[in-house]
């Protein structure tokens, strides 16, 4: 294993400039063996993780599930406490069959119909988003627009009375911080206790929505969930409180930061700003893919080597947790020229800021 000269797992790293972070995972895509970052105790199992940072590694090891597993957790270095994990278990940490089971159910749920009428919702709550901001003068873009933006869409796909607006907002927030290694609560519970908490609301209002649109269903997202049917295979209560969870916490989350990284790319290379107003229509869906690609909204998940496995110049060893840093793969200079270059005319552009 390579030795690192950065603590990836260190906060006062991720709040150094961009340049230093990716001058590191540079490094550490040349270094002839993986990084290896200790983690928690010895005595319970953790005792640290390979930091995957070349693309072909990323999207090898993304595409063989049965060597790297996505469960018990992809989204975490933790596993989930017992007192959590009945709630979580969402398809992103689940492996086929269970994985494709969901898929194949929650997909007859996107007809063209729904997602015609979900476009329309994202143009009439952004342009009053923004419009409330242009009226007021100034105001914080990430707290004016980033992050209500994604959540208003979620919550108006799924049919959530704007009345449970604000607290969604607050149990998705309260569910992301706890994520952070700083966390500190205000009133000294613990993170399981928040957790269960936070979560539990989430379910609960699936639940009751769920059953009001079984009774009466309604054009939304949560009437076509509770109905969709695959060979007669349904969603039950439970599945459907992780896939609400799922959509926004992690739906809410990376579409805030490239939101967010889109104002302050645009702000920064105007050049690139002016190259796409001279053709909006034409230019922003490769805008689009080269802000995911340059900001990488989804910056690593975690994967469980279930049996050994050879993975470039590596062998790994059954119970070896690996990252996979999908921020190291879409600067891997070996697929992208001038990969730290902002670029919304990049063709091809095979990032995997959606995974591998």
């Amino acid at each position: 294993m390579s030795t690192a000269a950065h603590d990836l797992l260190d906060l006062d790293f991720w709040s150094r400039p961009m340049a230093d972070r990716h001058a590191e995972f540079a490094r550490l895509r040349a270094a002839r063996e993986p990084a290896f970052y200790p983690y928690g105790e010895a005595a319970s199992g953790l005792t640290g993780f390979y930091a995957l940072t070349r693309y072909d590694e990323v999207i090898e090891a993304s595409r063989n599930p049965a060597a790297f597993s996505s469960e018990p957790s992809s989204t975490s270095l933790d596993d989930p406490p017992p007192a959590t994990a009945k709630l979580l278990g969402s398809m992103i940490s689940l492996d086929d069959p269970r994985h494709a089971r969901l898929r194949r159910i929650v997909s007859r749920a996107f007809t063209p119909r729904m997602i015609k009428k979900a476009e329309d919702q994202v143009a009439v709550i952004a342009e009053r988003l923004v419009r409330a901001l242009a009226e007021s003068g100034s105001g914080d873009f990430v707290t004016d627009v980033a992050m209500p933006m994604p959540l208003q869409i979620i919550c108006s796909m799924m049919g959530v009375p704007e009345s449970e607006y604000a607290a969604v907002i607050d149990a998705t927030n309260s569910i992301l911080a706890v994520g952070d290694p700083g966390f500190r609560s205000s009133d000294g519970r613990d993170r399981g206790t928040i957790l269960v908490e936070k979560i539990g609301y989430l379910h609960g209002l699936m639940d009751k929505l769920a059953q009001q649109r079984r009774a009466e269903p309604a054009n939304d997202l949560v009437s076509a969930l509770v109905h969709a049917n695959v060979d007669g295979d349904m969603l039950s209560d439970r599945d459907l409180g992780r896939f609400f969870t799922l959509l926004v916490v992690a739906g809410n989350e990376t579409t805030r930061n490239a939101i967010s990284h889109a104002l302050a790319l645009f702000t920064e290379h105007p050049g690139q700003r002016a190259l796409l107003l001279e053709d909006l229509g034409g230019r922003l869906p490769g805008a689009v893919e080269e802000i995911i690609r340059y900001a990488s909204p989804v910056t690593w998940m975690r994967r469980n080597v279930t049996r050994d496995v050879e993975l470039g110049r590596h062998t790994y060893q059954a119970g070896d947790r690996v990252v996979l840093y999908y921020v190291s793969a879409n600067r891997d200079e070996t697929v992208f020229a001038a990969p730290d270059r902002f670029d919304i005319t990049r063709s091809p552009n095979p990032h995997v800021g959606f995974g591998g």
